[in-house]
């Protein structure tokens, strides 16, 4: 208990003399810890791009990341803490473990006269982007998440979209996105998706158009959609989809007036990769994320002694290990540049592959393993790794050859992967800017939305 009051009066006095910034910048890396920002420095510094500027910002911090009931948090759970500054159970959004609702650092933002932006790369009601707007026992219920959304107020959300609308059982939507339960017997009425009440209600609402986004003028609220389900990963564009870099620099020319704003950009599919066990899947996503933060960083250099940069993790997925040398390599992240697609879509460039041509070979096979992930050319194979993938093609899955072929590339990168899920590692938190000084020291992740929201209330 005195620790807890401590720590308490600690942020409380942290807060009472920080000053309050008029641009806030927070970035979340869905699923990046620690190892995963520095394997993706590494990679980024041994292929000449540089340190990743999320990484050298002037303040450091490591936050603990454990849910209210659970030592591995979820997405839902470190996004309430993080957004809202209080502990909740896994699966909740915006909630406390009793259900009473807890307010986010946006909406204090939003009520403190800035405009607000939620951005993201994966659908945004998604845990991580709905923990700033949304209050829901349940991560799950994807309708009502929508609805929170629209009936937020606010000003600019950007990323993957909805994850395709349906009508909620037993009732529907009104035109002010309140949901109507039927009476038994009664039967269903057409009710109302969130895209349209937003265009209704005045919003400008642009879906899968690039021209459109790019000449989007400051006025009226925004909501842009790319990818029903979420965006391209970053390694698989094709330049129909403006990058997070983009979407950022949007959300301030749109958000940006004498009162100032708060963004929150998410990286989304760093956590999907960390999942997939993709190591290059999983630096493409960081350094995206990077490019977004650098955006950041040069409108701060403009606005000097006026913007807060955040960067931080929800958790870490994936156990990733540094570090761990395979196949007799040594540690060398820089091979991961011979990945040219992540698994899931090379898995799909192999299957249609297979279906043109019914003599595919295992020779076939390794042409394309060459040319997606450098196995057999720049990065030699081993015996042992020929076996491997000629067992996983054998199995005549395509997700198994792919498998395959990410975890070999990992091995002779150096770098071991020990879950599928989440753990319990802590995330690495930095910050810069007027009032980033509340963020020294061990953290847990709620002192992060606690200390945010104590600068726009003190």
């Amino acid at each position: 208990m005195k620790k807890i009051l401590f720590g308490a009066f600690v942020c409380a006095s942290a807060v009472a003399f920080a000053a309050a910034p008029k641009y806030v910048f927070v970035f979340i890396g869905d699923g990046m810890s620690t190892p995963q920002r520095l394997m993706a420095e590494d990679f980024s510094k041994r292929t000449g791009r540089g340190e990743l500027a999320m990484n050298h910002l002037a303040r450091r911090t490591e936050t603990a990341t454990k849910s209210a009931n659970k030592v591995v948090t979820d997405s839902a759970a470190a996004a309430t803490a993080i957004a809202c500054g209080e502990k909740t159970d896994n699966g909740m959004l915006g909630m406390r473990p009793d259900g009473t609702r807890i307010e986010s650092v946006a909406a204090v933002a939003k009520k403190a006269g800035r405009k607000v932006g939620i951005v993201t790369t994966v659908t945004i009601v998604h845990a991580t982007p709905a923990g700033f707007y949304a209050h829901n026992r349940s991560r799950g219920d994807s309708r009502a998440i929508a609805m929170d959304l629209v009936k937020s107020g606010f000003d600019y959300f950007a990323g993957g979209g909805i994850g395709g609308w349906t009508q909620p059982k037993g009732g529907y939507f009104d035109t002010n996105g309140n949901f109507v339960k039927l009476e038994e017997g009664r039967e269903a009425v057409p009710g109302i998706d969130p895209y349209s009440l937003w265009q209704t209600n005045g919003y400008t609402f642009v879906k899968d158009d690039l021209a459109a986004f790019k000449a989007l003028k400051p006025g009226r609220p925004v909501w842009c959609v790319f990818g029903e389900s979420g965006m391209d990963y970053a390694l698989d564009r094709d330049g129909s989809q403006p990058t997070l870099a983009e979407i950022v620099e949007k959300g301030i020319e749109l958000l940006d007036g004498p009162d100032g704003f708060f963004l929150m950009c998410e990286g989304g599919k760093v956590d999907y990769a960390g999942h997939a066990n993709d190591a290059g899947g999983s630096v493409a996503e960081q350094l995206s994320l990077d490019d977004a933060v650098k955006v950041a960083t040069r409108f701060a250099k403009a606005h000097p002694g006026e913007t807060l940069i955040v960067t931080t993790g929800d958790h870490e997925t994936g156990g990733l290990i540094r570090g761990i040398t395979g196949a007799g390599a040594a540690f060398d992240p820089a091979l991961l540049k011979h990945q040219r697609c992540t698994a899931s879509k090379f898995s799909s460039i192999l299957k249609n592959a297979q279906e043109k041509n019914a003599a595919f070979s295992f020779d076939d096979a390794m042409a394309l393993v060459r040319e997606n992930f450098g196995l057999g050319g720049p990065v030699p194979l081993t015996d042992a790794d020929r076996d491997e993938l000629k067992k996983a093609f054998e199995q005549k899955k395509p997700a198994e050859f792919a498998g395959a072929a990410k975890r070999i590339l990992s091995a002779h990168a150096g770098l071991a992967w020990k879950s599928g899920g989440h753990t319990a590692l802590p995330t690495m938190t930095t910050a810069e800017g007027p009032g980033s000084e509340i963020l020294e020291g061990m953290t847990d992740n709620t002192e992060i939305g606690a200390r945010l929201k104590g600068l726009y209330t003190r």
